[in-house]
């Protein structure tokens, strides 16, 4: 710019228009502009008008007067232009390739009893997967023997390590840092969790934005602007240069730079927190939402049921034995409840014992043989009479009862209920101070268990839905001018994620349907994530339009001085690299992280309580006004530089 800036000044492009022959300029030109020719024309073809268009418009009027020097350093600054965006394209994306060279390239596995190495295509589904201390997983399996602490930051974005072990379900590309591990193959390659990110990282920049569109509509009504506005200058002031600079000076490419730039930023920042956005179409929809519509199990909660309540009901037990008891019937089950009851009795240090003639019985329970009677757990069925009256409070509540009973006598019954996650009361709350109007629950539980979990969240809810729907009560708010998002665990809900404008997926690494339905993935089962998405979109939406308006008061400013002759055609062709610097920096910014945001003031922070809470009712030892026990945290006491030990 500053060579065209003195060249123009002492008259040097005046001197070489005469010195160097016009077939050398015109080969210069054509050679150096052919790329940006042929797409104008072929656009042309196609009965389009594009932003180069308006550019090589600009470029025959220079060779039209006789500025050769001037047409080639239009030539010049176009391609120019295209390199920047070359580059800056390649910088936004750099976040998302360094996801990709994480992928693991060979694999060590056990053969006909040996072990051996084999690249990663060589490995067959179901072959057990050797890892060592410090190597990389190469496939998506299940952990057969072994034990390690796992870094699973390049999948799910989490910084803390996870220990796994023998059940526990890995994925490619984590770490194991510490500890060995025997693998069983169940994705290997494109078709593991990290090749699905990567693919769906690779797709994420040719879903283009509505508003990624609007260089080409500039263009298709800004060209007879400028071109009349030529033809004033012309016809006012009879001087081919200045109508020549009119031309020339529009920077229609920045119009086309804008917001590409700015959406590629974005969502290499984003992937790089664990939030994986497949396109600019999907930030531009989530900066316009204004209804969140929300599952229950695996998305608000853990989708793992834990013991809430435990009531005895019958003389001389008491709730550790009640609970040792059921613990020993469950023993050998599998079914979800047995788990919770198992876990329960875990957590308070009780052993269950050997249950003798154990028998599962399908929709009613388990039985065994204990002190010459038959204990039985499950639904209320085991009982030979009706229930007591405080499982009907407790069913009002929303919980899933277990009753403990001994030859059909009640001896107590066990309370168990979805766990919330503990981060959703303040993401929510955070939503709706983003001016999100509407957010409701979509479940397929019982109606006293959405009422339950809503009313505590104080949000709309809706129960006893099947997958179609859910996908009508996204398709009725959209009927309505609604902007829908869906969050769900895209297993039932992804065809609602599908429909929705934007689905939100939650903890997407364990569910290879949510990768495929959601538009946008969240690679942590965290639901700050959630209204992050919403600033990182509105954030992005609102630097595209500086960009704009900052692309059309330039436009306007170069194109005022050029029609007033006060800018010769070579500054005019050097002064369209100025926008898109701007665009640029401005750009840049989405790269940097947002902010956490801050709690509430007078806002307590969130403390789980320790263990399950228990039901005592009046009469029993330990019967207190409160039914469940106050929050804990048995920890020894952090010491803080000169501010002494903090409990």
């Amino acid at each position: 710019m500053l060579l065209a800036v003195l060249g123009e000044w002492f008259g040097l492009f005046d001197r070489l228009d005469k010195v160097i022959p016009s077939p050398i300029w015109a080969g210069a030109i054509g050679f150096g502009g052919w790329p940006i020719f042929r797409n104008v024309v072929r656009a042309g073809f196609r009965r389009r008008i594009t932003s180069h268009t308006l550019m090589t418009i600009g470029l025959l009027a220079a060779v039209a007067t006789g500025e050769w020097a001037a047409a080639l350093l239009v030539v010049f600054f176009m391609r120019l232009a295209e390199r920047i965006e070359q580059l800056t394209a390649a910088g936004a994306r750099r976040a998302l390739g360094e996801l990709a060279a994480l992928a693991p390239e060979t694999a060590r596995v056990e053969r006909e009893g040996a072990e051996i190495s084999l690249s990663l295509d060589q490995v067959r589904l179901g072959e057990t997967v050797l890892v060592r201390p410090g190597e990389k997983i190469p496939v998506d399996g299940e952990v057969l023997s072994g034990q390690a602490t796992i870094d699973q930051a390049a999948i799910t974005g989490e910084s803390m390590p996870v220990e796994a072990g023998p059940g526990s379900q890995v994925f490619a590309a984590s770490f194991a840092r510490l500890g060995s591990l025997r693998v069983r193959a169940r994705a290997i390659g494109a078709d593991s969790t990290f090749g699905r990110v990567v693919r769906l990282v690779e797709e994420a920049g040719r879903n283009q934005a509505p508003v990624q569109r609007v260089a080409d509509r500039f263009a298709a009504w800004f060209l007879p602007f400028v071109a009349a506005l030529a033809l004033v200058t012309y016809a006012a002031s009879r001087n081919p240069l200045a109508a020549a600079a009119v031309l020339m000076v529009v920077c229609s490419c920045s119009f086309a730079l804008a917001t590409p730039v700015a959406m590629l930023a974005s969502i290499g920042a984003a992937a790089r927190r664990g939030l994986l956005i497949k396109g600019g179409r999907y930030l531009e929809a989530l900066a316009r939402a204004d209804v969140v519509l929300l599952d229950k199990t695996g998305t608000l909660t853990l989708g793992r049921p834990a013991i809430t309540d435990i009531v005895p009901l019958a003389e001389g037990i008491d709730l550790e034995g009640l609970l040792r008891l059921a613990a020993t019937a469950e023993r050998h089950s599998e079914h979800p409840l047995a788990a919770a009851v198992r876990e329960a009795a875990a957590a308070r240090g009780l052993h269950p014992g050997e249950p003798e003639g154990f028998e599962a019985h399908p929709g009613l329970g388990v039985s065994m043989r204990w002190e010459a009677g038959v204990i039985s757990v499950g639904s209320r069925r085991v009982l030979g009479h009706a229930p007591p009256s405080v499982a009907a409070a407790l069913e009002e509540a929303g919980k899933t009862l277990l009753f403990v009973a001994r030859d059909d006598q009640a001896l107590g019954v066990l309370a168990a209920q979805d766990r919330l996650r503990p981060e959703v009361p303040a993401a929510l709350a955070e939503l709706k101070a983003l001016g999100i109007r509407h957010v409701a629950l979509l479940t397929g539980d019982n109606e006293r268990a959405a009422a339950a979990l809503a009313g505590g969240l104080g949000i709309a809810w809706r129960a006893n839905l099947l997958p179609e729907d859910k996908i009508a009560i996204v398709r009725a708010h959209q009927r309505e001018g609604r902007v829908v998002a869906m969050v769900g665990d895209g297993v039932n809900d992804a065809p609602a994620l599908a429909a929705a404008d934007i689905g939100i997926a939650m903890g997407a690494a364990s569910s290879p349907i949510a990768i495929e339905a959601a538009h946008i993935a969240l690679m942590r089962e965290d639901w700050r994530l959630v209204p992050e998405s919403f600033r990182i979109a509105r954030r992005t939406m609102g630097v595209v339009r500086i960009n704009l308006g900052f692309t059309i008061v330039y436009n306007l400013i170069g194109l005022s001085l050029a029609a007033l002759g006060l800018l010769p055609p070579v500054f005019a062709a050097a002064a369209q690299s100025g926008p898109d610097l701007g665009i640029l920096a401005n750009s840049a910014r989405l790269l940097n992280p947002l902010r956490g945001p801050r709690r509430p003031e007078g806002q307590p922070p969130e403390i789980a309580p320790a263990g399950a809470g228990e039901m005592i009712l009046p009469g029993q030892p330990g019967y207190a006004a409160s039914t469940r026990p106050p929050a804990t945290i048995n920890a020894p006491p952090i010491r803080i530089g000169g501010f002494g030990e903090i409990p």
